[in-house]
């Protein structure tokens, strides 16, 4: 007897849904898998709203999003492994960075709800608060909150951390924490992970501390630059800062052979000069009358020290608008990047 399979029935909706998801994979060239639990549906809605001109949201059921990145490609099907029970795909011409930036900036602090594990942290502060005496002192102390009367009104006696990271928050805390007006939990669309052009990125790689990251390009290409100075490698950078220094040193040169060139006549006299008012004071102070009248006159009352003209130094080569340039550019090419 010979089996009958009979193909599985897929109502038209599911199937329009799954093409519809296929539609925007193929159309965007990066989508991400974001987490969408605890969002109510009208700030929800918000959101979406909010994205309207730089992302496609999409929500959908866990297993037609499963089916459609399968039947999509390998690409899309790595994705799969990011799935979770409350979550939303979201499309979008925007590089990754920019994506996760957008995300984390459209978060807003928000109050925590009873039974939920607190994500930090929670703490309240000492100082006044804006109720009157009454019922409010026991509620606040029975949630653990150090309250107090002063003046009239209620006090947070000290600084006190009410809850531990990773805590349940009780019903009374939740609300006392909600009328003190301390919001410990951010809501927002919370990015799982995104892929474009085959590469996964996940939060801990698109968390970028984008001051630290210009530190460091600034640092890199100032230590570039002392190398290739240095190292007499010239290049257009470089070119104006190594003949300022070539210049320098050969000057430094001169004056020490004593070539008697134009550019340094006036720094050998000058060095001349010294060395002939030294060896005037240390003659005077052997014989006062080895030196005339006139001379003696102009030693005054210096001192019985040799002064011998140093040769110019170089400074370390440093060009502080070549810097100011390439900060100014640096900035310019994160903002394009980070968004």
């Amino acid at each position: 007897m010979v089996d009958v399979h009979h193909s599985e029935h897929i109502p038209a909706w599911k199937k329009q849904e799954i093409g519809e998801i296929k539609d925007l994979v193929s159309s965007y060239p990066l989508f991400g898998i974001v987490g969408v639990g605890g969002i109510p549906a009208k700030q929800l809605q918000m959101m979406r709203r909010d994205l309207k001109d730089l992302a496609v949201l999409k929500v959908a059921r866990i297993t037609l999003v499963k089916r459609a990145l399968e039947e999509v490609g390998e690409d899309a099907s790595m994705m799969i492994d990011f799935l979770e029970e409350q979550c939303a795909l979201i499309f979008t011409d925007k590089n990754p960075f920019k994506l996760y930036k957008l995300l984390e900036q459209g978060k807003t602090p928000s109050p925590i709800k009873a039974g939920a594990v607190a994500p930090s942290d929670i703490k309240v502060e000492k100082g006044p608060t804006s109720f009157p005496p009454g019922p409010i002192l026991g509620d606040l102390q029975a949630a653990g909150i150090p309250a107090a009367i002063d003046g009239g009104k209620v006090v947070i006696r000290e600084d006190k951390v009410v809850a531990e990271e990773g805590s349940v928050v009780s019903q009374k805390l939740a609300s006392m924490l909600s009328r003190l007006e301390i919001l410990p939990v951010e809501v927002g669309l919370d990015l799982k992970a995104v892929v474009e052009n085959g590469s996964i990125f996940t939060p801990d790689i698109l968390a970028i501390d984008e001051s630290e990251y210009f530190s460091n390009i600034v640092s890199a290409t100032q230590q570039a630059f002392n190398l290739s100075v240095n190292a007499v490698y010239p290049t257009t950078t470089t070119i104006s800062t190594l003949i300022s220094k070539a210049v320098s040193e050969s000057r430094n040169v001169g004056v020490n052979a004593a070539v008697l060139e134009p550019e340094i006549m006036d720094t050998l006299l000058s060095r001349a000069h010294s060395q002939m008012m030294s060896l005037a004071s240390v003659a005077s102070g052997n014989d006062d009358a080895a030196v005339g009248d006139e001379l003696r006159s102009a030693l005054g009352a210096v001192a019985e020290t040799v002064v011998v003209a140093e040769p110019e130094q170089v400074e370390e080569p440093v060009e502080e608008e070549k810097e100011e340039e390439e900060e100014e550019s640096g900035m310019a090419g994160l903002g394009a990047l980070f968004g």
